[in-house]
């Protein structure tokens, strides 16, 4: 009936028919129609907001890509690190994505200036899963961390992305054309100026001092630092000046984030899954004109496991073939009421064939048959929904066993009929999880390294880096 949600269908279904419980029995298969929930159904924010709480300098560096339009160098990409403590910026316009390059920018922007960082997080990128990146967070002792896949809401450098695209864009015409020589100057703009979070400037923060800008020396403003006589003076009065602010950029930002988690978790509904909870993935991989697209994958999936605390689970396709996905609550959709579904050549249809007869056999059994055209005649591809008819017939019928027919308690139970009968219905549909005849696997799925074709993984690392980088 075109799938018209609960009201629509409960109106047409009583201009026709009457059985006991009838609104409760289309409500519930409504709720559990397996086309409705597959493209109807929204993606649910079933997960609390998760903070992630640094103490120190150089403790975390967060790092992105940044896509824009071609400039005049046919320059698009711009590599982005911030340090989630301080808030400090950096971004490097870059010709390319490639693993070569984000080494080369980790290492000659990055490192030699401002230090080896404790922990590097990214996304799942293949630029920054490669071999190359890998080898040089080994040699360099940087522990590797990434986000869940499609989690933008988990890496922080994409608040300053939105940030650094302001900037850029209230640069004039004339001045867009050549982005890439403005990059610099505004990320060293966003970086002596107060931020919100810390309630100091990332500049200070990280260097402990105020810095001179141009507007100092137009107005001659003089320098605030006081003269100290002694190189121990100037360190024992940095030190002190730093701690101070440390703890008030630790406190400040805990409150930050604490208000925004409590803003967020207004609008989550927590709903947290079980091992052997059977999910949807949300279609995330949709490209194009894709209007008509279901918004979760054909597949079922099964929890295996969760990442300890986190909003975090593993999941691996119910009829046990495929890898393990670790994927984030937002992207899961619980559906223990769906029928399991193994068909892996037409999502959402079964192929039925026509009953043979003695004839049809023998001519399928001769050579002179080939199997295309046996499957031309004798394959039927329909929807693998189960159509059930409701029973039509007079109140002056019903018996006492009709009475009784209803839904279950637990809204399992729908009763179905074949059309035109008038008894009582003769089978029931149960509808539940079904059970896997494979053990689930405690194995996480492992990101494999960036293919070589384009990613730059086959060069070594002394061949990017130079020699002097494992001297």
């Amino acid at each position: 009936m075109g799938h018209m949600g609960i009201e629509r269908t409960l109106d047409l279904v009583r201009q026709r028919f009457f059985w006991p419980k009838m609104a409760a029995a289309v409500e519930h298969y409504v709720k559990t129609c397996n086309r409705c929930v597959r493209r109807k159904s929204l993606p649910e924010k079933a997960a609390p907001l998760v903070n992630i709480h640094t103490t120190r300098p150089l403790e975390l560096l967060c790092m992105d890509f940044l896509s824009l339009e071609p400039d005049s160098s046919n320059t698009k990409d711009i590599l982005v690190l911030t340090d989630h403590f301080t808030k400090f910026a950096v971004a490097i316009p870059t010709p390319n994505q490639k693993a070569r390059t984000v080494a080369k920018c980790l290492w000659n922007d990055f490192i030699v200036h401002y230090g080896i960082p404790e922990r590097l997080h990214s996304d799942q990128g293949s630029d920054f899963e490669s071999r190359l990146v890998g080898e040089l967070c080994d040699m360099t002792g940087i522990k590797k961390s990434r986000t869940t896949p499609y989690h933008p809401r988990g890496n922080p450098v994409e608040r300053f992305n939105r940030t650094l695209l302001n900037m850029l864009g209230t640069l004039d015409n004339e001045q867009k054309v050549k982005w890439k020589e403005h990059v610099k100057p505004l990320v060293h703009a966003y970086n002596c100026t107060r931020n919100d979070v810390t309630g100091y400037t990332p500049y200070k923060l990280l260097f402990g001092r105020l810095p001179r800008l141009p507007v100092d020396l137009a107005f001659g403003l003089p320098i605030k630092e006081p003269p100290t006589v002694a190189h121990t003076d100037y360190v024992k009065n940095l030190k002190a000046r730093l701690e101070e602010s440390y703890k008030l950029a630790s406190k400040n930002a805990w409150r930050s984030a604490d208000k925004n988690k409590s803003s967020f978790d207004k609008y989550v509904k927590p709903a947290s899954l079980q091992v052997g909870d059977r999910v949807l993935v949300r279609n995330v991989k949709i490209r194009g004109k894709h209007k008509l697209a279901d918004r979760w994958e054909h597949d079922v999936y099964v929890v295996v496991s969760r990442t300890g605390d986190l909003p975090v689970y593993v999941v691996q396709p119910e009829s046990g073939g495929g890898p393990t996905r670790t994927l984030h609550r937002d992207l899961l959709l619980p559906c223990g009421f769906l029928p399991p579904c193994y068909s892996d050549n037409a999502p959402n249809c079964t192929i039925l064939r026509r009953p043979h007869t003695r004839s049809q056999s023998r001519l399928q059994s001769s050579p002179d048959v080939t199997e295309d055209q046996e499957q031309e005649e004798d394959e039927v591809i329909v929807p693998r929904e189960r159509i059930v008819l409701p029973m039509r017939f007079s109140i002056k019928h019903v018996t006492d066993h009709d009475q009784q027919a209803e839904v279950s308690t637990t809204g399992d139970v729908i009763p179905s009929t074949t059309s035109g009968c008038v008894s009582p219905p003769q089978e029931t549909l149960v509808v539940g999880p079904a059970v896997s005849s494979n053990p689930p696997c405690s194995d996480a799925a492992q990101i494999h390294d960036a293919s070589e074709d384009g990613h730059g993984d086959e060069e070594d690392l002394d061949t990017v880096l130079g020699p002097q980088v494992t001297e």
